[in-house]
């Protein structure tokens, strides 16, 4: 028998919501408040996009879906700052009797709207009309927290309410249960920040070894120069890998490094068409794996994301001193994209952070010496760098 279905309460969102909150110190509150007002505005896009691509906006219903989570996320993260319980301003928002700070942890976000709500999947007038009123709210809110007429806790209560009421007439209006927008918000924000960091089994763990990404390896890379022309190679085991590079641009710019991107999605994702294509390594016992997964689509595709990436981190400086947790979320989400429809689509977004610093840090390293001797070594999910002696 299916197990049964168990709601979700209000309070154990706020809890789970509380585990990812990212910021700490005195200015924690007024970032939450801002990210209420842009979540709100993020929203309003979602409208206007839909209303300018209206044939070509695809996956409008799950935007909205997602928007309307983060808004309730960061709607929890003030409560939370502010001291006072999200089951108990939920409470009030739809039962205007029941004003007060007293938390009800047995408060379900389905019961905050009808049993019944019409799916839309196009904005309705109604629907435009109920997210500039849930702006203004917002836009009314944030002024009076600044303006410093909110410093007692029951007048942030009484704000917080009537944000959360239109909030919820948002939702009914858009064919949106809340429920599914806090769970789909707890999908993305452990997807990004997990509780625990439980590495997935490799792609290619039923293969025989001699189809398998090497676990371990270790990759001799150097810059030698040949006619005047700076080139880059790869030795393993004394056998070249692969050709030997250039930056293919105008401008230098040492992107004929970038393999140590391929290396580290090997050691950290466990997945590297263009590593398999490389080192032979294609699971010609899968004719199907073979075509989808290794062929020359999916080759173009990782090499895509590379490329994509650089250019990213060059505003970046190279991703320099950016610690975990601390790459952009839509950049990550947009990789996802990238990859929809391939292994490594399953990967975490947490575990492609970790790819991308681990392999630019190996990139900064070749920046600075020229030459490295990298170390994949996945059963700990990890590339390292060391020093190669000329």
């Amino acid at each position: 028998m299916a197990d049964s279905f168990i709601p979700l309460t209000i309070d154990e969102y706020a809890r789970q919501a509380a585990l990812t909150d990212q910021r700490k110190g005195k200015h924690a509150l007024s970032f939450s408040m801002l990210g209420v007002f842009g979540e709100a505005g993020s929203l309003l896009s979602e409208v206007k996009k839909k209303q300018r691509d209206k044939a070509s906006y695809l996956g409008y219903a799950d935007a909205v879906a997602e928007e309307l989570g983060d808004v309730l996320w960061y709607l929890a993260s003030v409560a939370r700052r502010s001291g006072l319980p999200l089951s108990a301003i939920a409470a009030s928002a739809v039962d205007a009797t029941r004003l007060g700070s007293a938390a009800d942890n047995d408060l379900t976000f389905h019961a905050l709207q009808p049993a019944h709500i019409p799916i839309t999947t196009e904005p309705t007038t109604k629907f435009e009309h109920r997210l500039l009123a849930l702006a203004g709210q917002i836009g009314l809110f944030v002024n009076d927290y600044q303006s410093g007429a909110l410093k007692k806790r029951e007048q942030m209560m009484v704000s917080l309410t009537q944000v959360m009421r239109q909030l919820i007439e948002a939702a009914n209006d858009s064919g949106v249960t809340l429920e599914a927008a806090a769970v789909k918000n707890q999908h993305k924000i452990f997807d990004r920040w997990p509780r625990d960091r439980t590495f997935p089994p490799p792609f290619d763990v039923s293969m025989d070894p001699e189809e398998q990404l090497p676990r371990r390896m270790t990759i001799e890379v150097f810059e030698r120069t040949v006619r005047k022309q700076d080139y880059v190679f790869q030795k393993s085991s004394g056998v070249f890998v692969g050709d030997r590079l250039t930056d293919n641009a105008i401008e230098p710019d040492d992107y004929r490094f970038h393999d140590v991107f391929h290396y580290a999605h090997v050691a950290v994702l466990g997945w590297s068409p263009v590593v398999r294509a490389l080192l032979r390594l294609k699971r010609k016992s899968d004719p199907k794996l073979d075509d989808s997964q290794d062929g020359a689509r999916a080759i173009l595709i990782e090499e895509g994301v590379t490329s994509w990436i650089f250019g990213q981190a060059q505003q970046l400086n190279f991703f320099e001193g950016v610690k975990r947790g601390g790459l952009p979320l839509d950049m990550l989400k947009h990789i996802r994209q990238f990859v929809t429809g391939y292994e490594s689509e399953r990967c975490p977004l947490w575990l492609w952070e970790d790819a991308i610093l681990q392999g630019y840090a190996a990139f900064r390293f070749l920046q600075k010496h020229r030459r490295g001797r990298v170390l994949i070594d996945f059963p700990n999910r990890r590339l390292r760098i060391k020093e190669l002696p000329l």
